[in-house]
């Protein structure tokens, strides 16, 4: 690309492209910020608070303690885990040791766990207990010689005493499990404590990160994400967001609510690190589906950044205690993960007052690549412009770039761009082109202005009669009616036209009938994008992160 139209669309301030990056790896980022705010909170944890101060003696000591274990330096250490404050110390622990950190979703079954414990090749593992029983189905086929086990109340003193007992006895929520040799994370700091962290001379191309892609083309992919990747983009979205985060007050900490989980890119990079990188209070949320203890906490804080999925924004607001918290000191909503309903966001805009700025992004590009101005005062329906020092384009099949208006694939390059897939050079190739643009495998275009619209991925796109019909939009439709909780769109075969149109739709309105459905679509929608099947749901199927699994209801025979 000869120009980036896009610029012209930055809000004023934002540069085109970022200086030199003040620091070698995340170490020099987090250990800056342990320093300089030293007396902050870092991070709010059902009611207690912990310092910068503890985060660094934390991490410290159980950075140290893994040294003792014998790793070598480039080791794989996996954390799975929710949001509890031993996430923010144990990534800490392992970059200040010398290690890669190994994100694993701790909902995975132990096929889909021992596949990411051997493929990575991770010798330790720092897990809650909750979830050990998974482990140990699968430990004796993987590389992991070291477990340490944390509990929900580790590190909240005399109050941790109770909330164990309500998660292991009251709510049974620790099935039996039996890891010989297992540390308890309280042990394991002891221990660390008593011994010296070991500098480690990391370097901006070191590995920082293995993060494994959802898998959905295919077998789970870990995305090699060096320190210089997952800083380039802590600075990026910094300055992205720069225009409204400077309208804090002085003298109040950014606060930002930490509802995705910490093992998804974007709340590790635009959640925990950004919020490492300003000195910001990060508000960690256990369990995001439990919609009344998220409002019950969000009620306690002043918050000024929500990064959220739209199943999240649309849960929330669709919540009778909504209004028990107070929403007008939110700076910035960025919607990110999947593509943000017009519903949604409109309904958003009228109770809070803060447009959702959706943004895009991928595991292999750290992730943000591209969002709207954060000084928006309204929904766009596109994913925005390419954030600093970012270039995107629209490829055809054959890999050339397509002009303004044009349906093709999506391609990112910029210092935020992954390494490449971790020990899968094949894999590697065939998405990276020879002058560094990652094939993102979505469908979309770009306007006059630079903006770009995702139209959809490849492998959802519907062929109907020769007519492509891409879910995203009739989803859109769909979630425009009134009755309508939430919808998903998928293909099913078809006789006549090789595949038809089918919707699956959760109810809002109880009385909401198909007959209405249909007839919203037909006033909406061409004849050939129009559902051939209208199924009603009481949930549909998700990720942990919020993602709707079309696939598992492709597969559903209604």
């Amino acid at each position: 690309m000869t120009e980036r139209i896009w610029l012209s669309s930055y809000p004023e301030g934002v540069p085109a492209d970022l200086p030199p990056s003040p620091y070698t790896s995340l170490v020099g980022l987090m250990e800056e910020s342990f320093t300089k705010h030293a007396a902050k909170t870092a991070y709010s944890f059902l009611g207690k608070e912990f310092t910068f101060a503890q985060t660094d003696a934390q991490s410290r000591a159980f950075g140290a303690y893994l040294q003792t274990l014998g790793l070598t330096t480039g080791d794989r250490v996996a954390i799975m885990m929710p949001n509890v404050p031993q996430y923010p110390v144990a990534v800490a622990a392992i970059l200040r040791a010398g290690y890669v950190v190994v994100n694993v979703n701790p909902l995975y079954t132990p096929r889909e766990l021992e596949h990411q414990l051997k493929d990575s090749g991770a010798k330790a593992i720092v897990i809650i207990e909750n979830f050990a029983a998974t482990l140990e189905q699968c430990i004796a086929k993987t590389p992991v010689q070291h477990v340490v086990l944390c509990s929900m109340g580790d590190r909240l003193g005399l109050k941790g005493l109770v909330v164990n007992y309500v998660v292991r006895n009251v709510k049974k929520m620790v099935p039996a499990f039996n890891l010989p040799g297992a540390v308890r994370f309280n042990d394991a700091l002891s221990r660390g404590a008593k011994a010296e962290l070991r500098r480690v001379n990391l370097q901006p191309d070191d590995v920082a990160v293995l993060q494994y892609t959802g898998g959905t083309t295919g077998v789970s992919k870990g995305a090699v994400l060096l320190h210089r990747n997952v800083i380039a983009n802590v600075l990026q979205s910094e300055a992205w967001n720069a225009p409204v985060m400077t309208r804090v007050p002085a003298g109040e900490q950014p606060t930002s609510v930490c509802a995705l989980p910490l093992y998804h890119i974007f709340a590790f990079t635009v959640g925990m690190m950004l919020s490492m990188r300003t000195g910001g209070k990060l508000i960690l949320i256990p369990n995001p589906r439990h919609l009344p203890a998220v409002l019950k906490e969000l009620s306690k804080h002043t918050f000024h950044s929500f990064p959220a999925v739209n199943t999240l924004f649309n849960g929330l607001v669709n919540h009778p205690d909504f209004h028990k918290v107070n929403w007008s000191n939110l700076k910035v909503s960025v919607g990110g993960g999947m593509a943000v309903q017009g519903a949604v966001a409109k309904r958003w805009i009228e109770q809070t007052g803060c447009p959702i700025c959706e943004g895009y992004g991928l595991s292999e590009t750290s992730p943000s690549a591209s969002c709207n101005p954060v000084t928006a005062k309204e929904y766009s329906g596109t994913i925005g412009v390419p954030i600093p020092g970012t270039w995107m384009a629209i490829l055809d099949d054959e890999g050339r770039e397509l002009p303004q208006g044009q349906v093709g694939e999506i391609a990112i390059k910029g210092p935020q761009v992954m390494a490449g897939y971790w020990q899968r050079p094949d894999e590697t190739a065939k998405v990276m082109t020879a002058d560094g643009y990652f094939k993102s495998g979505d469908v979309g275009m770009m306007d006059e202005r630079g903006f770009f619209r995702i139209v959809d991925r490849k492998k959802d796109m519907i062929l109907v009669s020769g007519f492509n019909v891409y879910p995203t939009e009739i989803e859109d439709v769909v979630a425009m009616l009134p009755g309508v909780m939430e919808c998903a769109c998928v293909g099913m075969p078809d006789d006549n036209s090789g595949e038809a149109v089918k919707v699956v739709v959760v109810r809002k309105d109880p009385t909401l009938t198909e007959e209405q459905v249909r007839a919203h679509c037909k006033a909406n929608l061409t004849g050939y994008k129009q559902p051939k099947v209208v199924e009603f749901r009481t949930d549909l199927p998700k990720t942990p992160v919020g993602k709707i699994l079309r696939r598992e209801l492709r597969d559903h025979k209604a």
